[in-house]
C-alpha cells in the first residue's frame, strides 16, 4: 500500500494547513474563529484607517507571514460597521473606518484574545526572515546538516557528540562571518 508522504508545517501542506504553525504549535489558519474582527479592532483604536491600511498593518504585524486578503477583510468591516462597532467616513476621498465607543467595549471585552493575536504575530514575525527565498535555498542543506548531526550524535559516544558540537559551532561561526 501507498504511503502518503506529508511535509511538516514549515513546507506548507499536509495535515497542518496551508500556512503551518512553526515552533509555537500546529495551526490551519493564522486566525482563530472571531479573532480578525478583534485585530481589526485592535487597529483602529490607534486611529481611523481604509481597509488597505488594515491589510498592510495586519501583514507588518506578522512579519509577513499573513496576508489578509480583501475577501476576509472588508465583509468583517462591514459586518462590525452593520452592529455598530466601527463607522465608516470619508477622508481625503477615501472611506475609512473609525471604532466607536461599542467598538472599543467589545474590545475591551475580548482583550485576552488581542494579546493572543499579537502575541502569536509577533512569533510570527520572529520567524519570518525564514519564509525568505534565500533561507529556502539554503533549508535543505541546513535540515540534513541536521539530520546527519542528529542520528550520529543519537549513539551516545562522548568524543562523537563533541566533535559533532565542535562542528556545528565552527559551521555557525562560518556562516556568521559570511
Amino acid at each position: 500500500m501507498h504511503k502518503r508522504r506529508e511535509r511538516s508545517w514549515f513546507f506548507g501542506w499536509g495535515d497542518h494547513g496551508r500556512h503551518g504553525g512553526g515552533p509555537w504549535g500546529f495551526r490551519r489558519r493564522f486566525f482563530e474563529s472571531g479573532e480578525v474582527r478583534i485585530a481589526l479592532l485592535s487597529l483602529l483604536k490607534d486611529g481611523p484607517k481604509h481597509g488597505y491600511e488594515l491589510m498592510k498593518e495586519l501583514e507588518a504585524r506578522s512579519g509577513g507571514m499573513y496576508k489578509a486578503s480583501a475577501g476576509t477583510v472588508y465583509p468583517n468591516l462591514q459586518m462590525m460597521e452593520d452592529e455598530g462597532l466601527i463607522r465608516a467616513e470619508m477622508k481625503d476621498g477615501k472611506r475609512v473606518f473609525v471604532i466607536t465607543e461599542a467598538g472599543r467595549a467589545e474590545l475591551e471585552k475580548h482583550k485576552e484574545s488581542e494579546e493572543r493575536v499579537w502575541g502569536r504575530a509577533s512569533q510570527w514575525d520572529d520567524w519570518s526572515d525564514m519564509m525568505s527565498p534565500g533561507a529556502l535555498e539554503v533549508m535543505g542543506p541546513a535540515m540534513r546538516l541536521a539530520r546527519a548531526a542528529f542520528s550520529k550524535a543519537a549513539k551516545g559516544d562522548d568524543k562523537l557528540v563533541e566533535r559533532i558540537r565542535q562542528i556545528l559551532s565552527n559551521a555557525a561561526q562560518e556562516v556568521e562571518k559570511a
